[in-house]
């Protein structure tokens, strides 16, 4: 099998870690080569969080180059238009339609682009967009948007739902095992 590749990115402390170790578990109980690598840049400051998921027959390098990402998993909608550039073609963008404001946003140095799912489509990316924060709340937390994505890309892998949810026990907590088991199967449904 042809190495496929995974970038998840988002903003510090929004959970992209345990996506991507939710992510890897499943792909190496399902028989795969597997290798994650993290990226936290100012991660603790609310900054740029990237981690890249790489599996297949036999996997050499955790690293992903520009237009080699199959998908790309957003947290926050101006992350994804920043990493972009390594959507492969025919990749997919599954992107949480939140904003969460830079520190030139902030300061009133710059604003916020308007319609940027809307931008990004007409870039030519394919692209699920959808309140991935409103599903979480309605599992039951607000820091479950992580695990929502999650839920929401599951739909474009052929991995059945118990593969995924014996990867949620493996790598979640057991307090919060039954939240995000929920938030998975809302980001799912949504």
């Amino acid at each position: 099998m042809k190495t496929k590749n995974v970038m998840i990115v988002g903003v510090g402390g929004q959970g992209s870690l345990l996506a991507s170790r939710l992510l890897g578990r499943l792909l190496i109980d399902e028989g795969f080569d597997v290798k994650v690598s993290e990226v936290h840049g100012m991660s603790q400051r609310g900054g740029s969080v990237v981690t890249y998921v790489r599996f297949g027959d036999k996997v050499y390098s955790p690293l992903i180059d520009e237009g080699e990402a199959g998908y790309i998993v957003s947290f926050e909608l101006l992350e994804a238009a920043r990493w972009l550039k390594y959507l492969a073609p025919g990749g997919k963008i599954v992107t949480n339609t939140q904003r969460i404001s830079p520190m030139p946003v902030i300061t009133g140095a710059m604003s916020y682009p308007a319609d940027l799912a809307a931008k990004l489509a007409a870039l030519g990316a394919d692209i699920d967009a959808f309140d991935a924060l409103s599903a979480a709340e309605a599992a039951g937390s607000a820091k479950a948007v992580n695990i929502a994505l999650m839920g929401r890309l599951s739909r474009y892998f052929e991995f059945p739902d118990d593969a995924w949810e014996r990867a949620l026990e493996a790598v979640v907590p057991a307090k919060f095992l039954e939240l995000n088991k929920r938030a998975f199967t809302v980001g799912k449904q949504t």
